[in-house]
């Protein structure tokens, strides 16, 4: 399960409304060992595309070496879907090496009819994807 605050899922799906049409892309990290996201860090999507993310590969070496500095690690990795549900397509699962991560996909379209966005995390190991609930706190504890 993933648990997260709400300041950092409603920072999350406002940058996936405010990089629309093209997806957005970031990462949460937090204290390497915890599994608790904190640090907000939103990511330029190199590629640019309504379709896919790349991050962009000098600020992904620069932000790994500050969470290893830090001794942080990332424990979400989010990306937002524009023109389809939230949910890991090949690309994303073929690029997926964190085994540790929250994958988090927000979708910015209205495929189901229950809103204006979806908000799903996954966990994704060797090529297998697994739905995780979510929950989400004022604070954690």
């Amino acid at each position: 399960m993933l648990t997260l605050t709400k300041a950092l899922h409603d920072r999350i799906v406002e940058h996936a409304r405010q990089d629309h049409p093209d997806e957005a892309c970031g990462v949460v990290a937090g204290p390497a060992g915890s599994g608790r996201p904190e640090r907000f860090i939103p990511m330029l999507n190199a590629a640019r595309s309504p379709t896919f993310y790349e991050f962009d590969s000098a600020d992904l070496l620069k932000l790994y070496r500050e969470m290893d500095d830090r001794d942080e690690e990332p424990v979400i990795i989010y990306h937002s879907h524009t023109a389809t549900e939230a949910y890991p397509s090949r690309t994303d699962i073929s690029y997926a090496n964190e085994p540790g991560a929250h994958y988090v996909l927000v979708s910015t379209a209205d495929t189901d009819d229950a809103g204006p966005f979806q908000f799903r995390s996954f966990r994704i190991v060797d090529g297998e994807v697994t739905e995780e609930e979510v929950e989400i706190v004022e604070a954690y504890s």
